[in-house]
């Protein structure tokens, strides 16, 4: 081995090192990994897994609804319930807020156990902010399937009506890291009530294949995906290609895609499309030009909601999960990840990355045409092409407009740095000027939300003294 490769070995392992700190573990040898492309391919391989569990199910998602995609899954769960297989279920409150309550109530019914995760709280105001945002079912301790997705008919689609699916990945896993998931289900479920039972956290799956994984259990604070996904930007040396729904990386983050790139790594960010909302579009591209000008290559995906969460690094590490790259995915929530070191697994998400950003526009910029001593101090402006067959524009449906708006102002809340002063001296603005055109109904409300936050705080004190 020549001495150049030999640093780079060393570099690898230093890498690999520093992400087995990050992410808690080393990486768990002996799986077999497929990838899952979208609800028409994520569905089927989570009904089969609950269709052929024998001992137990633990099903845990951000979003389950009561819609045809909701009830599919639930009676799924209710009929192996049936037949004696421990079925539990947790959900977000926040997330499955629109869910109606007979839907649990049929689940129970058949016997299944259903919690809610973090339910809101008057007095506890604090704690209400951190959501679980995992997605994952694990079937007798043995097999798994995690990502992006939720449970709707957004990502299933409908063929009849020519309603595409969301974009999303999955991932489908089988063998040791299996128990592992499960394990990360049991420290939530755990929060929302007794612990599981030991016996279904017993499962010794034996080794089924070659792909080494690393599970990413992210909570509130523990910087475990921020970190992870640092090292490896910081660590690549050839390419490093990340697909993510809600991009407003925090300033670590952001600065480390821009020092990767210009150390002459192929660094690209896939992302949804514009909004159909131009404000908002406008206000959430924010920070591309400092992106571009690092030499980033940015596209927007030109078709349904892109909600993936993924990396592809050196054509050796993947990262699939539920981590979005902005502060309150990374810091405040509780997350799911998995980093996957396998070539030929890195080498079909490369293959598919590259066939989305053949369905999608690059953002370009270009000089305003301005005199020359303003264009010189005047951000350049933002252009997109296309970067294969032309296609013609999604066209979306006022649900889907909707939720996407909601998306981009969410993104911009969640982490944004400089996008998020213009926002903030607008509300301010109107703040102030109810203030003056009402002052004594909002010295009534601004007094009330004081005192509410002032007995949070007070019993939030009281119950960490030491």
């Amino acid at each position: 081995m020549t001495l150049p490769e030999l640093r780079g070995a060393a570099g690898a392992l230093e890498v690999q090192r520093a992400i087995d700190r990050a992410a808690g573990g080393r990486p768990i040898p002996g799986n077999r990994v497929r990838l899952l492309h979208d609800g028409p391919e994520i569905y089927p391989a989570m009904l089969e897994l609950i269709a052929g569990a024998r001992r137990w199910i633990h099903f845990e998602n951000y979003i389950i609804r009561h819609d045809a995609t909701g009830q599919r899954f639930a009676e799924a769960l209710v009929e192996r319930a049936r037949r004696g297989v421990a079925v539990r279920v947790l959900y977000d409150w926040l997330g499955s807020v629109a869910t109606r309550r007979r839907y649990w109530e049929r689940l129970r019914r058949a016997g299944i156990e259903v919690r809610c995760f973090n339910p809101p709280r008057v007095l506890k105001v604090f704690g209400n902010v951190s959501r679980d945002h995992r997605k994952l079912v694990v079937v007798d301790g043995t097999r798994a399937v995690t990502g992006g997705h939720c449970i709707g008919d957004e990502w299933a689609g409908d063929p009849v009506r020519r309603i595409p699916p969301w974009r999303d990945t999955g991932v489908l896993l089988e063998g040791p890291a299996a128990q592992a998931l499960d394990r990360a289900f049991a420290s939530v479920w755990s929060l929302a009530g007794p612990p599981l039972p030991a016996v279904e956290l017993a499962a010794d799956p034996a080794p089924c294949g070659d792909a080494s994984v690393r599970v990413i259990m992210g909570e509130p604070g523990r910087e475990r995906a921020y970190r992870v996904l640092e090292y490896l930007a910081a660590g690549c040396r050839e390419r490093l290609w990340i697909t993510d729904a809600y991009l407003v990386p925090p300033p670590r983050l952001f600065q480390v895609l821009i020092e990767t790139a210009r150390d002459g790594v192929d660094v690209r960010l896939l992302v949804p499309g514009a909004s159909d909302v131009p404000v908002v579009r406008n206000m959430s591209r924010i920070g591309y030009r400092e992106l571009i000008r690092a030499g980033i290559r940015i596209f927007e995906w030109d078709g349904p909601m892109l909600h993936a969460k993924t990396m592809v690094a050196d054509g050796c590490w993947t990262r699939v999960g539920t981590s979005n790259l902005n502060a309150s995915s990374l810091l405040g929530n509780w997350e799911l990840d998995v980093v996957i070191e396998d070539q030929g697994l890195a080498q079909h998400m490369e293959h598919q990355f590259r066939r989305d950003i053949g369905a999608s526009l690059e953002v370009l910029t270009r000089p305003r045409r301005l005199p020359a001593p303003l264009a010189r101090v005047t951000p350049p402006v933002l252009t997109r092409q296309h970067t294969g067959e032309h296609r013609a524009p999604h066209q979306r449906g006022h649900r889907e407009r909707r939720r996407r708006a909601m998306v981009a102002l969410i993104t911009l809340a969640s982490g944004a740095r400089r996008s998020l002063f213009g926002p903030a001296s607008l509300a301010l603005i109107v703040l102030g000027s109810l203030f003056i055109g009402l002052p004594r109904p909002m010295a009534y409300g601004f007094g009330g939300i004081c005192l509410w936050f002032a007995i949070a705080a007070g019993l939030e004190a009281w119950r960490r003294r030491a």
